[in-house]
C-alpha cells in the first residue's frame, strides 16, 4: 500500500470525508460512501466495493490489519493523527479504520431474474435509516434472495444505514426504483405481492410462503402504500395482543420473512 501521513484537520482529503459523512447530495454527486469499522470495511470489499481511499489510525489499527481487511495493495492509505481521526468519525466508538468507496448502481432496471421461487423483502418509503439497516440484517441472516427498497426517502449510503446494517448494505442484494417500478418487477417475474397491512388481511400464520414470494412492509406512520395494496395477492397481518396496534417495521418484516423460511425448510424436509 502507498502511505501517506496526514496530521491536519484542513487537509483538503479531510474535508471531504467530513462533508461526505455530512450530506447526501455529495455522497450522490461523486458517487462515493463513507465507510467505517473493520467489518464494514470487509464486508463492502467483499461485496465488490471498490475502494479509493483508507484513512486510518496507527494507535487503534496497524497497516498489516489494514492489508488483511482489504487484500488491495493499490488504494492510497492515509495514516492520520488521533485528533484528525476523530474529526472524520461519525461512531462515538470506532475501530481506527475509515475508508471511501465508489457506489454501485442499485437500480431494479438493472436487474434480471432472480430465479425458481425467490423470497425477497420490499420495503416501501422507509425514512429512518436504521430501521433500513436493521431489516438488511435480517435479511443476510435469514439468506433471502434480495431486498427491494423503493420510494426510498435517504440514500441507500446514508452512514447511518452503513451502520446499522453491521456493513450488510455490501453483501444482501439491493434493488431500488419506484414503486411502480418494483411492482413491475414482480409481476413480470411472476412473484406474488404479500402486503402488510390491516385492510383485506389474513393472519400471517395462515399464509402460504412456499412460493415465489415478495413480502412488502411499509413506513411505520403510512404503512404500505395504496399502489402496493392494489397489487397485492393477498394481504397480511400479525395479531396484536396488548395495548398498542402497531411494531416496529424491521421487528414486523423480521417475523415474517422468517415465517416465510420456516415454511420453506418445512417443505425442504418432506
Amino acid at each position: 500500500m502507498e502511505n501517506f501521513d496526514i496530521t491536519s484537520t484542513s487537509n483538503p482529503r479531510i474535508k471531504e470525508v467530513i462533508a461526505l459523512q455530512e450530506k447526501s447530495r455529495l455522497r450522490s454527486k461523486l458517487g462515493l460512501a463513507v465507510i467505517e469499522g473493520k467489518r464494514e470495511v470487509a464486508l463492502a470489499c467483499m461485496g465488490g466495493i471498490e475502494l479509493t481511499a483508507i484513512f486510518y489510525q496507527s494507535g487503534l489499527i496497524t497497516i498489516d490489519e489494514l492489508s488483511n481487511l482489504t487484500n488491495d495493495t493499490k488504494v492510497p492509505t492515509f495514516n492520520v493523527s488521533a485528533e484528525v481521526y476523530q474529526k472524520m468519525a461519525h461512531r462515538s466508538s470506532t475501530e481506527g479504520v475509515i475508508a471511501l468507496g465508489k457506489q454501485k448502481n442499485h437500480h431494479i432496471s438493472q436487474w434480471g431474474s432472480l430465479g425458481k421461487s425467490p423470497l425477497v423483502l420490499v420495503a416501501e418509503g422507509i425514512e429512518k435509516p436504521g430501521n433500513i439497516g436493521a431489516m438488511l440484517r435480517t435479511a443476510d441472516a435469514a439468506g433471502i434472495d434480495a431486498v427491494l427498497l423503493p420510494d426510498m426517502p435517504s440514500d441507500l449510503y446514508n452512514p447511518n444505514t452503513i451502520r446499522a446494517s453491521l456493513g450488510c448494505v455490501f453483501t444482501v442484494p439491493i434493488a431500488t426504483g419506484t414503486s411502480q417500478e418494483v411492482i413491475d418487477y414482480l409481476k413480470t417475474n411472476n412473484i406474488g405481492v404479500y402486503s402488510a397491512t390491516l385492510q383485506a388481511s389474513i393472519p400471517y400464520s395462515q399464509w402460504d410462503a412456499t412460493e415465489a414470494t415478495a413480502i412488502v412492509v411499509g413506513s411505520e406512520d403510512r404503512g404500505v402504500s395504496e399502489l402496493f395494496r392494489a397489487h397485492s395477492t393477498q394481504n397480511l397481518i400479525i395479531p396484536m395482543m396488548g395495548a398498542i396496534d402497531s411494531m416496529n417495521v424491521s421487528v414486523a418484516a423480521a417475523i415474517l420473512v422468517f415465517e416465510a423460511k420456516r415454511q420453506r425448510n418445512l417443505v425442504s424436509l418432506k
